[in-house]
């Protein structure tokens, strides 16, 4: 399993934000900068976290994004989610009419896909934006 670039980016780029004050306004070129992520690329996820708002977009001079919501209460799959639609390891997870070789009866392989997905997605869920904060917070004072 591994995140696309636009997950990873994502959470990177609503991570920086997490780590700021929720009051400031943050230009997408500083947290590109920051966070080391394309800027257009970020552009488009910021599009999608906007729209579903996740984030706030500012205009103007002065402009940028801020978290619409408290780090405390996004979680990881909220974000998952909202940059690639629901989370499924296997198309056949999600649909067993997907499946090539037992054409929606029982598969063995897809049971447990399901299980770890499960595992997966409630890990995701149970853990938020601030959750990363923090722990980066307490993992940076400890060096």
């Amino acid at each position: 399993m591994r995140f696309t670039k636009a997950e990873e980016y994502g959470l990177f780029g609503v991570y920086c934000l997490a780590q700021k004050n929720r009051s400031v306004v943050t230009p997408l070129s500083e947290i590109s900068e920051e966070e080391g992520i394309p800027e257009t690329f970020l552009s488009k996820i910021f599009q999608s976290l906007s729209k579903a708002g996740l984030v706030r977009s500012h205009r103007g001079v002065r402009g940028g994004f801020s978290l619409a919501r408290d780090p405390s209460e996004i979680t990881v799959i909220e974000v998952l989610e909202i940059i690639q639609g629901p989370y499924h390891l296997l198309k056949c997870t999600k649909d067993n009419e997907a499946c090539q070789k037992y054409k929606g009866d029982f598969c063995a392989l897809r049971e447990l896909v399901r299980m770890a997905e499960q595992k997966l997605v409630s890990v995701f869920n149970d853990h938020t934006i601030a959750d990363l904060v923090h722990w980066q917070e307490a993992n940076t004072a400890t060096r």
